[in-house]
């Protein structure tokens, strides 16, 4: 038994250390040739092989060892690189030059002669050679293998990558080092007329994003791949119209914010997805005063098991905060992205908290525990059919539970909070578009009246969010349809989850008290067009393998949405992406407090009616309740 496993030993060793004796060998022969190299034959046998014997023995003393102090022995060298290259120069030019310098020094204490000299450079240069050629011998026959492997049963794919940049060629690499993806990339397209012609990792630029349709048929192009992070929409748009012109199933890399504190690799590659088509030119950020506001300070976030919440605490995360605190009413939420941010920044103070921010005295508690510097106010209930059918809950959470927020925050002495508010608070039709602009006043007023730094940030729809368009219509999609918009022109603002916060964060870096910002949100987009496209990305042709129906637009409800009142005025910011909202008259002082008083009162109360007659009565121009409660399904 105990012979078995030494031989099974022996043989586990002799494996892992195959390039250790290949190495031996191959420094004998690199004195060999050494010589050889400088002397003739005669030369070398009749007056130099008393040299060679000894440098030869040297050099197998001090070779291997040099080697394995610079690490030769402990890489993976299928996977070498330009830094690894760096790595054999620098061990091999140190053991020739400590063989050198022995041999020098026996050849001056006459322990043999003759000696020529350059032959311990002869010697690097031969060790040199074979060092490298062997390991990276080693990488070229992994990719050659890797080149004709082939997933048992699966023909490889042909893919055209648009995008020759960065981007583009650490797909091509990916694609080649990778033979269980089945897909070999066949060429580029990219608009840079400098590339055309050229080679990346030995797939040619065959043209221009204009030339796609041409070049898919040349190459015979099973798939097209966008390898433009930063992309603008217009451009993604016009590649996968004509990537589903031909007929090919289009994929595209991560955007920008996507990348954020990430890593861009193949294994990251997705199908289109209808965010992909709002993509915004990249929005810059003041990153001095972001990282000042939020590095080593200790941040609480409302709600952080939300959509938009959790995003929110990604990004705060990487700014370095001294502690982050997560919470939510939620459970599971909270413990998901507890999880999640404990696993990528195991070094971040983290606190999970569960409380119900209609709870006053919890939160009193938790903010004079924690006392965060800065709170997000997050946490809301927000859809909208679903706050129609619950009209007490609505406003017990979303107004009576700002309050709390804001009380707690007061007796705390917390400096700076932010409310993320919605476009849906401006001229409301819906309850949850009430209680909102209520909100907003609350924390408006704290501002005014205790003179602290606390804001508003009010946006349009976020894509992806829960209950947001795009997961119903992909729903609908996915049992066959019928897709169910509300009216044929209507349009909303539109902007993706980390993009919005990305913006909140910035505008939560601004100095001033009761401010109120409003996000630039582009030009709006119809949600039938949101239709049509979702149903093209996903291999469908609206009309035709999927129907879409309106349900009608119903009195009061409204085909656009509007950014602020009428009447009320901004002004540029500092960001070009943020404007500040002038509003001229809004509720405060006692008059705020006696009306949220009674509709916390009514609510209690369950008083639906009264409840929706307080609401128009405070916000003139709205038609809170004026129409029966929307289907659950209906997009508004």
């Amino acid at each position: 038994m105990r012979s078995r496993v030494a031989r099974v030993t022996l043989r586990s060793w002799f494996r892992g250390n195959k390039l250790f004796f290949t190495d031996l060998v191959l420094i004998a022969l690199g004195v060999l040739f050494s010589f050889i190299l400088r002397l003739n034959i005669e030369q070398f046998f009749l007056d130099y092989l008393p040299a060679f014997f000894w440098m030869l023995l040297v050099a197998l003393l001090i070779k291997p060892l040099i080697y394995r102090r610079f690490g030769l022995y402990q890489r993976v060298w299928a996977y070498a690189s330009i830094s690894e290259m760096r790595l054999i120069i620098w061990a091999v030019s140190a053991a020739s030059a400590l063989v050198a310098v022995v041999i020098y020094t026996l050849y001056y204490f006459r322990v043999f002669a003759p000696m020529a000299l350059s032959l311990p450079i002869f010697d690097w240069l031969v060790s040199l050679g074979a060092v490298g050629g062997l390991r990276f011998g080693l990488r070229l026959l992994a990719e050659n293998r890797a080149a004709v492997e082939h997933v048992a049963g699966v023909k490889a794919r042909k893919v055209l990558v648009v995008g020759a940049g960065d981007a583009g060629a650490l797909v091509v690499r990916e694609l080649q080092k990778n033979p269980q993806l089945a897909m070999v990339p066949v060429g580029y397209l990219d608009d840079d007329s400098e590339k055309q012609g050229q080679r990346i990792h030995g797939v040619p630029v065959v043209g221009t994003t204009g030339d796609l349709q041409r070049q898919a048929q040349l190459v015979k192009a099973d798939e097209i791949i966008m390898a433009i992070p930063s992309a603008p929409g217009s451009l993604l748009r016009q590649v996968a119209e004509t990537s589903r012109q031909a007929d090919l199933p289009f994929r595209t890399m991560p955007g920008v914010y996507e990348l954020i504190g990430g890593k861009v690799s193949v294994n990251r590659l997705r199908e289109v997805d209808i965010t992909d088509l709002l993509r915004r030119q990249p929005t810059q950020i003041d990153r001095k005063s972001v990282g000042s506001s939020l590095g080593g300070k200790r941040v609480l976030v409302t709600g952080a098991g939300g959509s938009i919440a959790s995003e929110l605490c990604r990004q705060v995360a990487r700014w370095s905060p001294a502690q982050l605190i997560l919470l939510g009413h939620g459970e599971n939420s909270i413990f998901e992205i507890f999880i999640e941010l404990n696993s990528d920044y195991p070094n971040l103070g983290l606190q999970p908290v569960i409380a119900d921010i209609r709870d006053l005295n919890r939160l009193a508690e938790i903010f004079r525990q924690f006392r965060p510097d800065i709170i997000f106010h997050t946490a809301a209930h927000k859809h909208v059919p679903l706050m129609e059918a619950n009209i007490p809950e609505a406003v017990t959470n979303n107004i009576l539970g700002t309050r709390n927020v804001v009380e707690a925050a007061d007796l705390a002495k917390i400096p700076r909070l932010v409310m993320v508010s919605t476009d849906k608070a401006v001229q409301p039709s819906s309850v949850y578009g009430a209680t909102k602009r209520i909100a907003e006043w609350i924390v408006l007023d704290a501002a005014k009246d205790g003179r602290k730094a606390y804001s508003v940030v009010r946006f349009g729809n976020v894509l992806g969010s829960r209950g947001s368009v795009v997961p119903l219509f992909k729903q609908q999609i996915a049992v066959g349809g019928p897709v169910t918009v509300t009216h044929p022109e209507m349009e909303r603002y539109f902007m993706t989850i980390p993009e919005a916060v990305h913006l909140v964060l910035q505008a939560s870096a601004f100095a001033g008290q009761g401010q109120l910002y409003m996000l630039e949100m582009g030009k709006p987009v119809r949600i039938l067009d949101l239709a049509n496209d979702l149903i093209r990305l996903s291999g469908l042709e609206p009309g035709e393998d999927i129907q879409i129906e309106f349900s009608g637009l119903r009195p009061g409800e409204k085909l656009s949405e509007q950014l602020w009142d009428e009447g009320a005025e901004y002004k540029n910011t500092s960001h070009p992406d943020i404007r500040q909202v002038i509003e001229p008259d809004r509720l405060s002082g006692e008059k705020l407090l006696a009306a949220v008083t009674k509709l916390v009162e009514l609510a209690e109360g369950s008083n639906n009616k009264e409840i929706v007659n307080s609401l128009n009565a405070l916000l003139p121009g709205s038609e809170i309740g004026s129409v029966p409660p929307p289907e659950i399904t209906a997009v508004a």
